[in-house]
């Protein structure tokens, strides 16, 4: 019996739009607002030109996806829009306004990236041809894990250990002995 394959991948094209920004300390507002399934490679190829906004292929970057997360994928599919996260970073060289770290179809490893706050984490929607794929590679692979309560161990614990310390101290003020208990 062949083993499943433990990942697959997509190259996804990312689309991301500059716009003039609204206040005095960002100049432009950056914004992922499409992917392109299947797309060639690029690196900031501008795709059009509406005045001062304008839009960019920005990267082509993988999309894997892996067997151990399907519980996110699902997760993700059940959101009403489901959505590949973008994960960009500032450019050290500055050729680039910025860098195309990373897609992903799992919104637990975009809310890691998110939390680090070095990152901008743009959620994208997906095609239906992207949610095709990302929902058969799911069912195909997602094992329900069965909730198994823990038992306790049995250990009594209806026992009293009176006046525990150390027997050799005789010293009614001695911090280390529990009080006595008295049965009356």
């Amino acid at each position: 019996m062949a083993k499943a394959a433990s990942q697959i991948e997509m190259p996804i094209g990312v689309v991301v739009r500059k716009t003039p920004g609204v206040t005095r300390w960002a100049k432009w507002n950056w914004r992922a607002v499409a992917v392109l399934p299947g797309a060639g490679p690029a690196d900031w190829q501008e795709l059009r030109r509406e005045g001062e906004a304008v839009e960019y292929h920005a990267a082509t970057l993988p999309l894997r996806l892996w067997t151990d997360e399907t519980e996110a994928y699902m997760v993700n599919l059940s959101d009403g829009q489901p959505s590949i996260y973008l994960v960009l970073r500032d450019t050290l060289d500055g050729k680039r306004p910025m860098d195309a770290v990373l897609v992903t179809a799992s919104p637990f490893e975009g809310q890691d990236y998110a939390d680090t706050g070095e990152e901008i984490v743009e959620k994208i929607p997906m095609t239906e041809g992207l949610i095709a794929w990302v929902r058969d590679f799911t069912l195909e692979h997602h094992h329900d894990e069965v909730f198994v309560k823990r038992r306790r161990d049995k250990k009594r614990t209806d026992l009293v250990e009176d006046g525990k310390g150390d027997a050799r101290i005789r010293q009614t003020s001695d911090v280390y002995r529990a009080p006595r208990r008295f049965v009356q």
